[in-house]
């Protein structure tokens, strides 16, 4: 006897008709202490890999990450077509519309991660990690991280579409209760896996990925069960089978792949600066002091602007499908503002205590700890432009403008940054300043650049629509 499916949530109207700052308040901020939360991951991470393996395996986790979210952004980009959809089907209160959205989202992302991700990404991995001019010690840590996370992916990235769905239909308390539970079990691994503890072997920084796979396939298997079985404000139809929707499928990529594009830009852009970092004198103290400073530090303001990012685009794109476009340019401005605070806050951390933050990750190489606190210098300033564009360029997606982010992303994160370093590189060779230097510029251009494609307002004529379901 078949058990039947629980009553979905109803969705939340006080997002396209309550006060914007306390709609926008009600996604961000559990969209901002779940990614500090899962930020707390990676912190773990280096810590204990850099107390047990040494910054040659802080390094190792840094360029490897970098290489993987090449890849892994451009396959989530799925999610951010998904998120436009299902903000403006929940906007003009389409349940049907926004559940068969979220469930050809899932087969699409599945497909790709297992039937494309996988097998390639563990064949060419070794071939990857020379791009960034890894040392031999580097790489010899990095490539089994590097081929764990290709292969065992799909439970983390299945982690990353159910948040999204959820937050763009208005529930971002949910993926916070499951953020939560996915970091508790993945600090409780990597204890486990990359020291040792009894029987079980101490594996290194492979034990990092090991644990964060295994988090996110426990916890994503449970949130598919519910997903079928119902209760939440989104769900999985029945009987649909693992039939495409080409509607769908078209859409998802219409709007998600220029974010996929954006993703890979940034990405390359990060894996082309690593080898500026790659070619400096002390090579492996940079990279080091790079993977900690900007990788992990820097993320306490990313990763809560991210969540800004994320609720701005749920709130501008649910009022722009409720038809109410001035709710929309309310809601980016709430968020900029809402995010300059937390930069301001961190940026003056970086600035007081830098070497009490390297420490925390077993900094203690002279070396690595005096580029560290140079790095968190600049970063200081670095994050107040950030955190305004990742607000400016959710209100952009979030309305389904998902090309101008790409064009104002290949400008200011590869064009800028990197130009500068090859220019002064030919000139007089690189500087570990010149670099950071190019950080921060680029995050600025990337600022200007977003507020001013934002208030042209061409985001507010832009179709967003799928064909009905066939019988």
């Amino acid at each position: 006897m078949s058990v039947p499916p629980r009553p979905a949530k109803a969705f939340d109207r006080s997002i396209v008709e309550g006060p914007i700052a306390r709609a926008v308040w009600h996604l961000a901020w559990p969209t901002m202490l779940q990614n500090v939360i899962g930020g707390l991951q990676g912190v773990v991470d280096h810590a204990m890999v850099g107390h047990y393996v040494g910054f040659t395996g802080n390094a190792a986790i840094g360029v490897a990450w970098q290489i993987f979210l090449v890849v892994m952004v451009f396959i989530s980009s799925l999610f951010t077509g998904m998120g436009v959809l299902v903000a403006r089907f929940t906007g003009a209160n389409d349940r049907e519309k926004v559940n068969r959205t979220v469930y050809q989202a899932f087969l699409t992302a599945a497909a790709l991660s297992v039937g494309i991700l996988a097998p390639i990404g563990y064949l060419l991995a070794p071939s990857l990690l020379p791009l960034v001019h890894a040392t031999a010690e580097v790489q010899a840590e990095a490539l089994p991280y590097l081929r764990i996370m290709f292969v065992f992916s799909f439970g983390m990235m299945l982690f990353f579409m159910l948040g999204g769905a959820l937050r763009s239909a208005g529930d971002a308390h949910t993926p916070l209760r499951l953020g939560i539970v996915m970091t508790v079990l993945n600090v409780v691994l990597n204890v486990i896996l990359i020291r040792g503890l009894g029987p079980i072997p101490a594996f290194g920084t492979a034990g990092a990925a090991m644990g964060t796979v295994i988090a996110g396939g426990l916890v994503s298997g449970y949130a598919m069960l519910r997903l079928f079985s119902g209760g939440w404000v989104v769900g999985f139809p029945r009987g649909l089978g693992i039939r495409p929707d080409w509607s769908i499928i078209r859409a998802l990529f219409r709007f998600g792949l220029p974010t996929g594009l954006q993703g890979v830009a940034m990405n390359v852009g990060g894996v082309l600066l690593l080898r500026f970092v790659g070619s400096l004198e002390r090579s492996a103290e940079a990279q080091a002091a790079y993977a900690v400073g900007y990788t992990e530090l820097f993320s306490f303001i990313t990763w809560t602007s991210i969540g800004l990012m994320g609720a701005t685009a749920a709130v501008a794109g649910q009022n722009l499908g409720a038809g109410r476009p001035d709710r929309t340019i309310h809601a980016v401005h709430v968020a900029a503002r809402f995010g300059l605070g937390v930069a301001v806050v961190v940026g003056a951390l970086f600035l007081l205590i830098p070497r009490a933050l390297l420490a925390v990750f077993g900094m203690e190489d002279p070396t690595v700890v005096g580029l560290g606190v140079q790095l968190l210098g600049f970063l200081s300033v670095s994050g107040l432009f950030i955190t305004v564009a990742l607000t400016y360029t959710g209100g952009l997606q979030g309305t389904g403008d998902t090309r101008s982010p790409f064009y104002i992303s290949v400008v200011s994160q590869i064009v800028v940054p990197l130009g500068l370093c090859a220019v002064l590189d030919a000139l007089r060779g690189l500087q570990p300043a010149d670099i950071w230097v190019a950080i921060v510029l680029g995050h600025a251009t990337r600022c200007v650049l977003s507020v001013v494609r934002f208030r042209q307002g061409k985001w507010r004529d832009i179709a967003v629509d799928i064909e009905p379901a066939r019988a």
